[in-house]
C-alpha cells in the first residue's frame, strides 16, 4: 500500500466501526452528545430541567403565574486521548498484502476499545450512589442467591422511579455460570440463556438485560457488578486523526491514529453497584 492511496475518513470510518461492536459499558450509555466534540479537551455543557409542579385546577378560578423552569447544566469532557502507531514492512505486504492492514486496524480498534470501556466501568463505578455490600463486607455470591441479588438491584431502582426500559446489567463470567445452575435462569421462566441476544448480552432477567464482561472493575477479588439504565451517563468518543506515513529508516508504511473520548455520570442515582466475591460452594 503505497501512502499516496491511503483515504484517512475511509480508515476512520472502518475503526469505529470496529470499535461499536467491541464495547460493553461504553455502548449502554447514551450518546445524544457525540456529535458534538471536536477534539481532547473538547466540552459539551448538558442541561436538566427540573421538576415542574402539578396543580389543582378549579373551575371558574384563575391559575397561578406560570412558573418559571429551572435547569442545572453539567460538563461533559472530553479528557481521554489513546493512540495507536503500527508499521507494515514491505516484504510483509508483498506476502499478505491486503488483508494486513485491515487486521491490523482492526486489532487497533480492539485495543483501544478495551481501554475505554475499562474507562467507563470504573467510572460507573464510582458514580453509582445505590450500593449493596461493600468493599468490606461484600456479598459471597452463589447459584443460590444470585437471582435474589438482581431483584434488589431492581428494587432499588424502582424505589428511584428509574424507568424500565433499557435496563441493564453487566456480569463477568462467574456470574453467568451461577445463572446457568439455576432454573430461574434457564428455564421456561421467559429467560433467554446460552444465547447472546446483542454484542455481549446473555439473557433477560428481572428486568434487566443482562451482558457479560471481562472489564467488570474487580480489585482484591472483590467485584463491582453495576445495574441501571441508558440514560445514567454519557459516553462521547471520536477517532479524530489517522495518518498514514513512510518510515524514513525503513521499507515499510506506518498508521497511526488518535482516539478522544469522555464520560460523564449525569444521573447517578439510576446506578446500582453490587460489591460481590465468588467463591465457595456455587450452591451453598
Amino acid at each position: 500500500m503505497a501512502v499516496t492511496t491511503f483515504i484517512p475518513t475511509v480508515w476512520s470510518a472502518r475503526l469505529l466501526a470496529h470499535l461499536d461492536t467491541a464495547h460493553i459499558y461504553a455502548n449502554l450509555l447514551n450518546r445524544d452528545y457525540e456529535g458534538e466534540i471536536k477534539g481532547y479537551g473538547s466540552t459539551v455543557k448538558i442541561n436538566q430541567v427540573g421538576e415542574i409542579t402539578v396543580k389543582d385546577y378549579t373551575r371558574n378560578s384563575d391559575m397561578d403565574a406560570p412558573e418559571e423552569l429551572s435547569t442545572a447544566d453539567q460538563t461533559l469532557i472530553i479528557d481521554q486521548a489513546k493512540y495507536f502507531n503500527f508499521q507494515v514492512d514491505d516484504v510483509d505486504k508483498a506476502q499478505v498484502r491486503a488483508s494486513l492492514m485491515d487486521t491490523a486496524m482492526q486489532r487497533a480498534a480492539y485495543a483501544l476499545s478495551d481501554v475505554s470501556d475499562k474507562y467507563a466501568a470504573d467510572l460507573l463505578a464510582k458514580g453509582a450512589t445505590n450500593k449493596i455490600g461493600t468493599t468490606a463486607s461484600p456479598i459471597g455470591l452463589t447459584a443460590n442467591n444470585a437471582y435474589e441479588q438482581l431483584v434488589d438491584m431492581k428494587n432499588m431502582l424502582d424505589k428511584k422511579n428509574v424507568p424500565t426500559a433499557g435496563r441493564w446489567v453487566v456480569v463477568p463470567p462467574e456470574f453467568e455460570g451461577l445463572m446457568l445452575l439455576d432454573q430461574r435462569f434457564v428455564g421456561t421462566g421467559g429467560v433467554k440463556a446460552e444465547a447472546t441476544l446483542v454484542n455481549g448480552a446473555v439473557a433477560q432477567a428481572a428486568g434487566f438485560t443482562i451482558y457479560k464482561s471481562n472489564n467488570v472493575p474487580v480489585a482484591s477479588d472483590k467485584y463491582s457488578i453495576l445495574a441501571g439504565y441508558n440514560g445514567a451517563a454519557t459516553y462521547a468518543e471520536q477517532i479524530v486523526e489517522t495518518e498514514a506515513y513512510r518510515m524514513e529508516k525503513r521499507f515499510a508504511d506506518a498508521v497511526k491514529g488518535l482516539h478522544v473520548y469522555g464520560a460523564k455520570v449525569t444521573r447517578p442515582e439510576t446506578l446500582v453497584l453490587l460489591t460481590a466475591t465468588f467463591g465457595g460452594s456455587l450452591m451453598s
